[in-house]
């Protein structure tokens, strides 16, 4: 896998839609570790899913109810939550916002 330059300016990384009402950047990379900023608007959903990755999440901004495993929350601007690997979990965007996905190992299969 390559990696990213050190130096990254959102201003040049693509957005990438990624469904009905969200889109994704890809900020920073290596093998071992992957930022990435994922847009939401209102009502737009991230399908329960699972993968092999850690992911960690920061709110940035916006209202979502979080599934991780069997545990529901809803989470604001400034909350962030933990996904062990291969454990289900999905969103839905009750108000406009952006998260800020972090994933060990990188997610190779967003590049």
């Amino acid at each position: 896998m390559r990696t990213s330059s050190p130096f990254l300016l959102s201003t040049q990384r693509p957005w990438e839609s990624v469904g009905l009402g969200i889109r994704r950047q890809v900020l920073t990379y290596d093998d071992r570790l992957m930022v990435v900023k994922v847009a939401f608007e209102r009502g737009g959903i991230g399908s329960r899913h699972r993968h092999l990755h850690t992911q960690m999440t920061y709110v940035e901004s916006g209202v979502f109810t979080v599934c991780v495993g069997d545990e529901k929350k809803v989470l604001v601007a400034g909350d962030s939550f933990h996904i062990p690997s291969d454990v289900w979990h999905g969103v839905e965007c009750i108000e406009a916002g952006v998260l800020l996905d972090v994933f060990s190992p990188a997610r190779t299969d967003f590049l």
